[in-house]
């Protein structure tokens, strides 16, 4: 009876188990996964549960005629898509295999010809802000030579350009473009020219930090959880009404689930790269980021410490890199999403816990490289604060047994924390996703130590983990989408940083002080 009972339960747990997997997904999506896969029956099986209003459904119905080799039916499924909303820049990106046949049609070329001035197609986006330096993110609709032009933040008054480069189609019409002679902690106006001229669009903003080690003020906000729902991409917005001076996008930044199928990559990456809302954003702000299970592999993966195997995992790493605008990437010899930067005299330090995760042996999220990487960097850093960020987190129990957070790694991170210790790093803090709400967390260690946990991934997914209770949670909010914000201001005497959960309406939920003596080694 008892057993029955046990085996019942357990039923139960695994069927809400799928449900919330499923949950955080939407049917454009996984439609999306069976139409690349050639199974086009189930992909309009999925697309049934889909909202028919939502232009997003016709454009994958589209993508499922075109498999069948219907080009009448894909172009009548376009239009749908248009007449609902869509603009043509999502059909003129692509992803261009699939759109190929479209491409041939009179119907498209009078489209086309509606949009001649339709050059830019996704970005701006801004990425490693120094002192001095911006580099700026493009994709462009055709190879181009394209080029980015820095103004006075109150005149025209040029005052320095980048080099000019080719978007080409190796590199899926991305380039990077970095203007350099700026000076420090001064407002810009931008904009990017595409073979010599202005690309029609409002001047985007930005401004350049302290030099490192300077003490000064200001914010950076972080999350991850990003799933696609329309209705919710307005966080975009709320989180730039803060004004932060970077975003941290800690993974799951977009739900691929499919590391062997370039077509769901490209579908997930270009819907999101589309949205208003995400461009006034990543226009403005200067974004980093680093990948989860679900934009790097599959819930939960384990790819294994070599690099070319599985075979996908080059591929996949090389579509995240062309399409975000990190200041460096791994090391020379090895890929990878982990990097560090400075703003004035904060140090961010960004893990990659995917691409060598290993369970055979000694289990390992980092792989010997970038954790040897990760102990040279800390021991040399020059930060007050520093910022050791995860892609999961790091608190025992914080998702219970489960091995896929730091638990699943217990003597790795048990190596990071002792060796933090021993070498007295002062002003460290750790940050961290996968968790879909935002908690502020604290492990006490023998020593006396406390490290500090500032947790948020739930910026647009539909589905909610509750917060759990473990030793030292300081608070948790799981009600509505919510970011993270962090404000600094290392010109006081004891130095300081706010931690805020903010909701995707702006409520201010929770709120927490960290002063840099409280993580100072005794």
């Amino acid at each position: 009876m008892t057993l029955r009972i046990f085996l019942q339960s357990l039923s139960v747990v695994l069927q809400l188990a799928t449900s919330a997997a499923l949950a955080q997904h939407d049917p454009q999506r996984n439609a999306t996964q069976f139409v690349a896969a050639g199974q086009f029956d189930k992909a309009d099986d999925e697309l049934k549960k889909a909202d028919d209003k939502d232009p997003e459904t016709h454009f994958v119905k589209m993508l499922n005629s075109l498999g069948r080799k219907d080009i009448d039916r894909a172009l009548q499924h376009a239009q749908a898509a248009m007449d609902r909303g869509l603009p043509f820049a999502r059909l003129a990106a692509g992803p261009r295999d699939a759109l190929a046949p479209l491409r041939e049609t009179k119907t498209w070329q009078k489209w086309a010809e509606k949009h001649t001035s339709l050059n830019l197609l996704h970005g701006p986006m801004l990425g490693d802000v120094t002192d001095g330096s911006v580099d700026v993110w493009i994709r462009t609709r055709r190879p181009s030579k394209a080029e980015v032009v820095v103004f006075a933040a109150d005149n025209d008054l040029v005052i320095s350009r980048s080099e000019e480069k080719l978007t080409t189609l190796d590199s899926d019409l991305t380039t990077v473009l970095t203007v350099k002679r700026l000076r420090p902690q001064t407002p810009y106006r931008y904009t990017v020219l595409l073979d010599g001229e202005p690309v029609p669009m409002k001047l985007r903003t930005f401004t350049t930090v302290a030099p490192a080690g300077t003490p000064s003020k200001f914010r950076v906000a972080f999350g991850g959880g990003a799933g696609y729902v329309p209705e919710w991409e307005y966080m975009w917005d709320t989180i730039l009404n803060e004004k932060p001076n970077a975003l941290l996008m800690l993974g799951d930044n977009v739900y691929i689930d499919d590391p062997t199928q370039p077509l769901t990559q490209d579908y997930c990456y270009y819907r999101r790269q589309a949205r208003p809302e995400w461009l006034r954003l990543v226009g403005s702000t200067p974004t980093y980021a680093i990948y989860d299970d679900h934009d790097f592999g599959t819930n939960d993966c384990v790819p294994g410490p070599d690099i070319f195997k599985p075979a996908w995992k080059p591929e996949v790493f090389k579509r995240f890199a062309r399409n975000w605008v990190n200041p460096t990437y791994g090391s020379p010899k090895q890929p990878g999403c982990w990097f560090d930067f400075y703003i004035g005299d904060v140090h961010f330090i960004m893990l990659d816990g995917r691409y060598y995760r290993d369970r055979k042996g000694e289990p390992t999220m980092l792989g010997p490289v970038q954790r040897s990487w990760l102990f040279h960097t800390l021991k040399n850093s020059k930060g007050r604060f520093k910022v050791l960020a995860s892609p999961v987190p790091w608190t025992v129990g914080i998702k219970p047994g489960s091995k896929d957070p730091w638990d699943g790694f217990p003597e790795e991170r048990e190596l990071i924390f002792s060796f933090i210790e021993k070498n007295k790093i002062n002003g460290l803090f750790l940050i961290a996703a996968d968790r879909h709400r935002t908690d502020l967390r604290v492990t006490k260690r023998e020593s006396g130590f406390g490290f500090v946990e500032f947790e948020s991934s739930k910026l647009t997914n539909r589905h909610t983990h509750p917060v759990v209770k473990t030793d030292g949670l300081v608070w948790g909010y799981n009600k509505k989408c919510s970011f993270a914000l962090m404000k600094f201001d290392t010109t006081v005497d004891d130095p300081v940083v706010q931690f805020e959960a903010i909701t995707i309406d702006g409520e201010k939920v929770h709120s927490h002080e960290l002063r840099l003596s409280e993580i100072t080694h005794k």
